[in-house]
């Protein structure tokens, strides 16, 4: 079996009843349609009075001459049906039969689509579910070598491929087969020596179809790969708005994307073209096959005369009912090659080994009590290390400040602590615990962070607080935004905490919105925070605003606090000075002011009074 297809397969377990179900109803589907196409030969027979005419009941004379049996059995029940009945009669119960047979052949028909549907919906909402988890799961570092369009693509358009692929196939792998399995049963009960003549064509057939599917799996990879492309193309416009008007970039946005749904265009063309030769050349291949049936079977009734005629029109009506499955089938094996890639693309995601993930051993931990301590880390992102040999320590109640120019490695060291890097070397442990001995989500339980980038949800002001403790009451929403010096400007928003904040927060100010981070991390209530560059984007009234609000929330808690503006740290209990990923100084605010270096220089560029 496909390897893809295996794995996919694999999330269809949990429904394996209605795929039982589906099996029972394809089997009686197939039995049906078969059935109802043997039924058109005695009426063929009665319309031309071609019967043959049999007055004594048949006796059974074991399965060997079963043939025999069942023709003259029926042939025997259609003699005494017009003795006694008339032409008419008999016509209108052949006629009877057919209708009934064509009947259950749908209701069949209808029941095993109505089975699997629950089947491919299952499937799909479990490999979205697990894919979303993994998107969770997975460090953030994973992210920054991939586009979130492409990330995008992966969950909604490769998933829906996949459905569209190998779970149709899953509609074709009884059905199909057991319809022609059936049918070629009856055909060579009719005639071996037709039947035989029939299957000279399939292996011609098969060859020229599996030709022409060849590189489908490639073109269709192309064909995703530049959704995902168009998609990130979108998501950064949507972002970037303001900036792609303000300098005038529309026209420079407009031909990449244009650009780029250009080569989707062609790729699709190419891959369509392709796929859309499936249905014409297994028609045409399947009417050579009927010409050379009509051909030969025509001997066999006009010239040799093995055959009857009711015979063979059943025989052509069966032999043409193949063509309709195995046009399925041939329209499948282009459906998977086509699922292939997009399973592979899927499966790549849910696939993809965390390489932050808990250790086996991990322990819970719920208390902060002593320090913090940072032993010797050196850190790379890439090739360069931004960290070197780093060490600090920050006793519980105490607030360490880093500071220093871009690129120092101020935010990384923020990034280690809540653990969304791992170290190269050293450790960093908290109570003489490595944390990388700890559960991420206990660790991530002791802290609560600020960013400079106020990450906010398209949702009430009052949900975005609910992030930091989602069974937290109204009063302690509000007590959290009071300490965040938010509540001011909430009570007089429409519907005060119930109100939506946009896209992004987009519907408030920049100090707004950092305040409700604040609020958030409140919320939460942890011992430990840590605050990224807080307030380097905002200005000077929003800054005092926040900056009174991180005091209230850093009172009797542990912070390790990343600053650009040193107005916000002057009573830090100790500021870092980095340079190039190593301590160039240490102190406190008047310490290293008088020792006239590089945060005396630092604080001068700011006019720092």
């Amino acid at each position: 079996m496909n390897y893809y297809l295996k794995k996919i397969l694999a999330y269809a377990i949990p429904y394996k009843r209605y795929a039982i179900l589906n099996i029972i109803c394809n089997i009686f589907y197939a039995l049906f349609s078969t059935l109802s196409m043997i039924a058109l030969i005695p009426m063929v027979n009665v319309l031309f009075d071609d019967t043959k005419k049999i007055f004594i009941k048949p006796t059974w004379n074991g399965i060997i001459h079963s043939k025999d049996y069942f023709v003259k059995l029926f042939n025997y029940t259609i003699t005494q049906k017009q003795i006694n009945e008339g032409p008419e009669s008999t016509l209108f119960f052949i006629v009877s039969i057919i209708i009934v047979l064509f009947l259950l052949k749908n209701f069949f028909g209808y029941l095993s689509l109505f089975y699997i549907t629950f089947l491919r919906n299952g499937v799909l909402k479990d490999v979205r579910n697990k894919m979303y988890s993994k998107i969770l799961d997975l460090p953030i570092s994973f992210y920054s070598e991939k586009r979130k369009g492409d990330t995008i693509s992966r969950i909604t358009t490769d998933v829906a491929i996949v459905q569209n692929s190998f779970l149709s196939v899953l509609e074709l792998i009884v059905r199909e087969p057991l319809t022609i399995i059936f049918a070629i049963t009856v055909m060579l009960f009719l005639s071996v020596k037709l039947t035989i003549f029939v299957f000279l064509f399939i292996p011609i057939s098969g060859f020229i179809i599996s030709f022409l599917g060849k590189n489908l799996k490639k073109k269709s990879h192309k064909v995703q790969g530049e959704v995902g492309i168009f998609l990130s193309l979108l998501e950064e416009t949507l972002g970037g708005l303001k900036v792609i008007k303000g300098f005038n970039a529309e026209a420079s946005f407009n031909n990449k994307f244009q650009e780029s749904t250009s080569r989707y265009f062609n790729f699709s063309n190419s891959l369509l073209n392709r796929q859309n030769l499936a249905s014409p050349v297994s028609e045409f291949l399947g009417i050579l096959t009927i010409a050379g049936v009509l051909l030969y079977g025509g001997n066999l009734v006009f010239i040799q005369k093995t055959l009857d005629g009711g015979s063979f029109i059943g025989f052509m009506l069966l032999a043409y009912q193949i063509l309709t499955p195995a046009k399925a089938i041939s329209k499948a094996s282009y459906s998977v090659k086509l699922g292939n890639a997009a399973a592979e693309r899927v499966l790549e995601i849910i696939e993809t080994e965390s390489s932050i993930a808990d250790n086996i051993d991990a322990k819970l931990k719920t208390q902060f009590n002593n320090e913090i301590s940072i032993n010797n880390i050196s850190f790379k992102y890439e090739d360069h290390y931004v960290l070197k040999d780093f060490s600090i320590k920050v006793p519980k109640g105490k607030t360490v400040a880093l500071v220093g120019q871009s690129g120092s490695g101020k935010s990384t060291i923020a990034n280690l602590v809540t653990r969304f890097y791992d170290v190269n070397k050293g450790s960093i442990t908290i109570d003489g615990e490595n944390i990388k001995d700890l559960t991420k989500h206990s660790l991530r339980s002791l802290m609560g962070l600020v960013t400079q980038d106020s990450i906010l949800f398209n949702e009430t002001i009052k949900n975005n607080i609910l992030i930091g403790k989602e069974d937290a009451t109204d009063e302690e929403v509000i007590e959290a935004l009071k300490i965040a010096n938010a509540w001011e400007f909430v009570k007089e928003l429409p519907n005060g905490m119930n109100t939506n904040i946009g896209d992004s927060g987009n519907k408030l100010s920049g100090g707004q919105k950092q305040r409700l981070s604040i609020a958030r991390a409140v919320l939460k209530n942890p011992p430990i925070m840590v605050l990224d560059e807080a307030t380097s984007a905002l200005d000077t009234e929003s800054e005092r605003l926040v900056q009174i609000a991180l005091e209230n929330m850093m009172k009797n808690r542990t912070s390790i606090v990343i600053a650009h503006r040193l107005s916000t740290i002057q009573n830090a209990d100790e500021i870092i000075v980095m340079q190039k990923g190593e301590i160039a100084e240490q102190g406190k605010h008047d310490e290293l002011i008088a020792k006239d270096g590089i945060y005396k220089k630092l604080v001068d560029m700011q006019s720092f009074e």
